[in-house]
């Protein structure tokens, strides 16, 4: 069978079929049930520390547990190939970052170049903007929350001794990091999550961009040596629904997911910081250290980044992406 969107749906329900029997096996007495996938596995930290606590806010604004999401991770579809069977409906719901999908558009990874404000980017119209664009995908924009004030740094093998920093390095990292790689005189190379360890250890890449969480769950300290300074950016998640599943449900549930996604973007920013703190200490704990991006690059990180992230969203989707970037300018929140 194909969907409206060109989706072969045969591809995907085996392993729909086996996590929604697993998933609501005992939850018979639940009012809603969800089924979402996650580009991570469920207990890291991206997914664990953003989705159960979007679950309990929707529960919450409900006054009962009449609402569960029952999430798989890319053990059951690949992190890169997670958006067709959400907007196909056979899963319910998406975590996810845009960068994840950036072949079908790029207005997921452009809010990542947008001040990290939740209420502004809800005050300006930039996440009604995000919404009515993933529409016309097939699936509503509930919730754009972000992995901290600071989103990325890079973790290396051997110290930056020069510049361009990264000269002559192959450097794991999404489409997001690729222009500010090559600003650095990296090559890029596109790696799963779970790929990132192996290609560190056999030397198949000489670092990797990534988030300033995650690096110790993943045991990076054990095949990498560095962590890059400053750090740049910022990491913005995305959950996702099904667009007819969403139009499916009554309007006390929207209202729950809504808030949900609302209160979690403000909530997880403080989290993450928090845990950007502790990240650092155990990894120095491991035996890792700092190196320094030289004087002449340290200063241009950030903008260089968002540059970089806006030439993607805008190779990917460019009306759509130069749009949305001069409603971030008018907010003064973006270059």
């Amino acid at each position: 069978m194909t969907t409206r969107f060109g989706i072969n749906l045969g591809r995907f329900t085996a392993a729909a079929t086996v996590a929604v029997a697993t998933a609501f096996a005992s939850t018979a007495a639940m009012a809603e049930r969800f089924t979402l996938l996650s580009g991570w596995p469920t207990n890291f930290s991206f997914y664990a520390e953003i989705g159960p606590r979007f679950e309990a806010l929707a529960q919450q604004q409900l006054g009962n547990a009449t609402l569960q999401i029952a999430a798989n991770g890319p053990d059951v579809v690949p992190s890169f190939e997670q958006l067709e069977p959400v907007q196909a409906g056979v899963f319910d719901m998406l975590f996810t970052h845009g960068a994840y999908h950036s072949g079908t558009t790029g207005i997921g990874i452009a809010i990542d170049a947008v001040e990290n404000d939740p209420e502004r980017r809800r005050s300006s119209g930039i996440f009604e903007y995000m919404d009515k664009h993933y529409q016309t995908k097939g699936l509503k924009l509930l919730s754009i929350p972000s992995i901290g004030t600071k989103g990325f740094g890079y973790y290396l093998r051997d110290p930056i001794t020069s510049e361009p920093a990264l000269q002559g390095r192959r450097i794991r990292g999404t489409v997001t990091y690729h222009p500010m790689m090559r600003w650095l005189g990296a090559s890029p190379v596109n790696l799963a999550p779970a790929d990132i360890y192996t290609g560190l250890q056999r030397g198949t890449v000489d670092g990797a961009a990534w988030a300033l969480v995650g690096a110790s769950d993943y045991k990076w300290y054990e095949v990498v040596n560095y962590m890059a300074r400053p750090t740049f950016g910022q990491l913005s998640m995305l959950i996702l629904m099904n667009l007819d599943r969403w139009n499916s449900l009554s309007p006390e549930i929207q209202n729950a997911l809504s808030e949900a996604g609302r209160l979690v973007e403000i909530e997880a920013i403080a989290a993450f910081d928090e845990m950007q703190v502790k990240e650092v200490e155990v990894l120095q704990s491991k035996g890792m250290k700092f190196t320094e991006f030289g004087p002449n690059e340290a200063p241009n990180v950030d903008a260089k980044f968002a540059e970089g992230v806006w030439e993607v969203a805008t190779n990917a989707s460019k009306a759509e992406a130069e749009e949305m970037r001069e409603m971030a300018r008018k907010a003064g929140m973006s270059e």
